[in-house]
């Protein structure tokens, strides 16, 4: 962002604010066009070299568990070096360029690093551009600015697989679907030389009134993680739900992709709604939506068909306030300088917590579908009192309170 720019009336700034929100957005769907294009297929691509059910399933939860640690120290370097731009430039250029390698990759344990990789490079970038993304969303609401990227970021996510898919059905092979998806990373990694230097410090964004600091973390923020905790420990993952589908044949095999579009699309009308309504109410948006989500659990695992499509309805809609009001709130609570090491932290409890409730629903389901269910309400119910002890505090002592 040029000096000038920092100078502008309050209108012209939020149009400038609104540029850049639009222009990370934009990297984000492109972003998420190469690996989600590449993660729909990894599974099967890995079985082609010789890899077991056992190595793919390793592989995954360990690029994942990985990922969410690596966040946590990617935002504490980020606020200690303030080096937000070279963070979130390699963190990219590791996530995208690990995709189309896999079409050079013949033996399973090296698609196996790419895949690794990936997931490292996302982690890398994702603290220190949510913290430049928050001072821009300084400007035209957190909650909106987190969803309208949250949005855009689901667009690419449908997309990427689509784009596979078309590949796949003119008889291509894996390889050149990997190939493929070389266009969406090269213009995501242009999208973002052009965001770098259009707005070299996102910083100019964020108006003297939210230059607050803090010693340490706000007590609102630790009551906070402790909710975000059992919500994503709680919120069972839509392979979970798939695994149950197909088991039961509640719907046909061929319906379930189709629901999964589904809910990618609530994902993203939730994100902009839901983000939007917290910019007027603040956390009480968080709890409305955490208890409307909550019901997806008994609906999707003791349902019938027509229970099914509401279910991933709600679940999409909690993905989307995940990805927009859980961010939105954390830049709501942390001063600036303490930004990207909070968005880590929040990541990695997120991830962590996620991933133990996966494994331990993963077990209930195997004794009986009602004991993940139970376990899923209690979960997602009892992180609403921590939102509740969280939006109190913040609307006394946040950066940015609401009325």
């Amino acid at each position: 962002m040029k000096t000038s720019d920092a100078l502008a009336p309050p209108a012209s700034l939020r149009r400038i604010a609104l540029r850049f929100v639009l222009l990370l957005g934009a990297v984000s769907l492109f972003a998420d066009a190469t690996y989600e294009g590449a993660r729909s297929i990894t599974g099967p691509f890995l079985a082609t070299l010789g890899a077991s059910a056992a190595v793919v399933g390793v592989v995954a939860g360990a690029g994942e568990l990985l990922g969410y640690g690596v966040r946590l120290l990617s935002g504490l370097l980020a606020d200690r070096l303030r080096r937000y731009w070279p963070l979130t430039l390699a963190g990219y250029t590791l996530n995208l360029i690990a995709v189309p390698l896999l079409a050079l990759a013949g033996r399973w344990d090296v698609a196996a690093l790419l895949i690794v990789a990936e997931r490292i490079g996302k982690a890398i970038r994702t603290p220190p551009r949510d913290a430049m993304l928050s001072h821009a969303t300084t400007q035209v609401g957190s909650g909106f600015g987190f969803g309208v990227h949250e949005a855009l970021d689901q667009i690419g996510a449908v997309g990427g697989p689509l784009l596979v898919a078309a590949v796949l059905g003119t008889g291509a092979t894996y390889r050149h679907a990997f190939a493929a998806l070389v266009l969406p990373a090269v213009v995501s990694l242009s999208l973002l030389l052009v965001a770098r230097r259009t707005y070299p410090e996102p910083s100019a964004l964020e108006p003297l009134s939210h230059r607050v600091s803090a010693a340490g973390l706000p007590q609102s923020l630790r009551w906070y993680l402790v909710g975000i905790g059992l919500v994503a420990a709680g919120y069972a993952d839509f392979s979970l739900l798939a695994y149950h589908f197909a088991r039961t044949q509640v719907v046909s095999a061929e319906a379930v992709p189709l629901l999964y579009a589904l809910a990618m699309a609530s994902d993203a009308g939730a994100a902009i709604l839901f983000g939007r309504w917290f910019d007027r109410v603040g956390l009480r948006a968080l709890v409305s939506a955490t208890l409307l989500a909550a019901g997806f659990a008994p609906l999707a695992f003791l349902g019938g068909s027509p229970a099914v499509v509401l279910a991933t309805v709600l679940w999409g809609v909690g993905i989307g306030v995940q990805e927009s009001i859980l961010r939105a709130a954390v830049a709501e609570m942390v001063s600036r300088d303490r930004r990207a090491s909070a968005f880590g932290i929040f990541n990695a409890v997120f991830g962590v917590c996620w991933f133990a409730g996966s494994a331990t629903m993963g077990t209930l389901y195997g004794l009986n579908p009602v004991l993940l269910v139970a376990f899923s309400l209690l979960a997602q119910l009892a992180a609403v009192p921590f939102f509740v002890a969280a939006g109190g505090r913040l609307s006394r002592t946040g950066p940015g309170h609401h009325p």
